[in-house]
């Protein structure tokens, strides 16, 4: 009987100890220079719906001449702008972000247009991207810029596309920049190697990623395209939480869950790439190489500027890095105290870092093409939505939970996975990441699915009370409805 106590005893002194939260994580300070985008537009959101609401009553008969008349307009605004060369601040650029959000609601009611709009803001994308090679893009009012008009012409986009679906085709080219580097096509496009990348994975923590910046984006994975000469063969140089950093064949990178896919790649006029065309096939030769030769584990912390370990981003900036381009001209912050403490929550401890999404506005890259599937398209809307709703509660004071049942649990199977790794395996809680990140993350996993799921039910309600689906911003005020259980 003494011994069973003892035993007893020892036990509950244990799971005592598993159950320990332990100390509440350190939340570094905000980057400096930092601040978090506001659109601070919500009236002109609701004018828009009701432009739109009018258009449709009007009938296409009447709205057709007008769209026609405004893409004209639009496509002269560009060929003036790509001609003056204005500076981010210049007035001629609100007018063009004007005019495309304008558009937007007539289209909505009148999808003969979309085409045509879609393939505007492609243009448009073309000639920012163009401009911003000669503004400073660490300046905020050029940041500023670059993201109303790129990622504010994605967003009218694809408002459009999630209200007619059928008429855009899953695949969006872009400006076929030349390259001298080896070539083989993927999934309809002409892929080199050196190319870029960026995609959105269709988990709550790829959301999380993609949202979780000053400037919220769509993006939450980057990966580095090699091609070997001699085969043809290409995979993508990635790092995954559970992984570290890996190669993955093509076949299988498609096959990976992701709701959009984009491929960017480096101007042939950089200088670097004019002294050497095949400066990118080096840079994915190189982080192939390391993927092969050595094990790299992920990089929890975000730090960029340390290459021993690594996240996703870093997997390209450190390739480019030695062959003298600099990816991420303008950096990612993240200042907003709630959403820090989350992150800080999860592992995160550098706040100033490369986000997957905003290497979209590098100028040094081109956008060659883009893939988005509708279905998977409205998932990573409602998605969004949700992170939306979740950081402003964060803002206000919500917390990560950690249920100290769950942490003992997790704590064993940590302690398993130890071993595992110890032995060349891998356990249930990826390496680097302990314990109570990984309950925080369940749980903050499923309360963002719980939520999701009654989002889209009352999208579904509304899209067939209305007879269109309902707008980002409504999906938003939905999901702030279903914040609290």
């Amino acid at each position: 009987m003494r011994r069973l106590i003892r035993v007893l005893l020892v036990l509950g002194t244990a799971l005592l100890l598993l159950a320990v939260p332990g100390p509440a994580p350190v939340v570094p300070p905000a980057p400096t220079g930092g601040a978090p985008f506001r659109w601070n537009r919500d009236a002109y959101w609701t004018e828009l719906e009701a432009r739109f609401l009018a258009a449709r009553s009007n009938g296409c008969d009447q709205v057709g001449l007008t769209v026609r008349l405004a893409v004209q307009t639009l496509r002269q605004q560009l060929t003036r702008l790509a001609a003056d060369q204005p500076a981010p601040d210049a007035p001629a650029l609100d007018s063009l972000e004007s005019g495309m959000f304008d558009l937007a609601p007539m289209i909505a009611a009148c999808p003969d247009g979309l085409v045509e709009y879609v393939g505007l803001q492609g243009e448009l994308r073309n000639v920012v991207k163009e401009l911003s090679g000669r503004w400073d893009v660490t300046t905020r009012p050029a940041r500023e810029r670059l993201y109303r008009l790129l990622y504010g012409s994605r967003l009218a986009v694809e408002e459009l596309i999630l209200h007619h679906p059928g008429v855009v085709p899953a695949l969006l080219p872009g400006r076929p920049e030349p390259s001298a580097t080896p070539a083989t096509e993927i999934a309809g496009v002409r892929v080199h190697s050196g190319d870029i990348l960026v995609s959105r994975g269709g988990y709550p923590t790829s959301a999380l990623i993609a949202r979780g910046s000053d400037y919220p984006g769509d993006f939450s994975h980057v990966a580095l395209v090699h091609v070997d000469e001699s085969t043809g063969e290409a995979v993508a140089i990635e790092a995954l939480i559970e992984r570290g950093v890996v190669i993955t064949p093509a076949a299988s990178y498609l096959r990976d869950k992701k709701l959009r896919i984009m491929v960017l790649r480096p101007r042939a006029d950089l200088p670097a790439l004019v002294a050497d065309p095949l400066l990118p096939h080096r840079a994915a030769s190189r982080a192939l190489e390391r993927a092969r030769s050595e094990r790299i584990r992920y990089d929890f912390a975000m730090d960029y500027q340390d290459p021993s370990r690594q996240f996703c981003s870093e997997v390209a900036s450190a390739a480019y890095q030695p062959e003298g381009i600099t990816l991420w001209t303008g950096l990612s912050t993240i200042s907003t105290p709630g959403l820090r403490r989350w992150l800080a929550g999860f592992g995160v401890r550098f706040f100033e870092t490369q986000e997957p999404s905003d290497l979209e506005y590098d100028p040094q890259l081109v956008v060659v093409a883009e893939w988005r599937d509708e279905a998977a398209l409205r998932d990573d809307h409602i998605d969004n939505a949700v992170i939306d709703a979740l950081l402003e509660g964060a803002e206000a004071g919500d917390e990560l939970s950690t249920p100290w049942r769950q942490l003992v649990v997790v704590r064993l199977a940590k302690g398993w996975s130890r071993l595992a790794d110890l032995v060349g395996s891998r356990g249930p809680v990826p390496e680097g990441m302990s314990a109570a990140p990984a309950v925080r993350n369940r749980g903050f996993t499923e309360r963002q699915r719980r939520i999701a799921s009654e989002v889209r039910q009352a999208a579904d309600r509304l899209t067939a009370e209305q007879g269109y689906p309902p707008p980002y911003w409504t999906l938003v005020e939905l999901a702030r409805a279903s914040r609290y259980p």
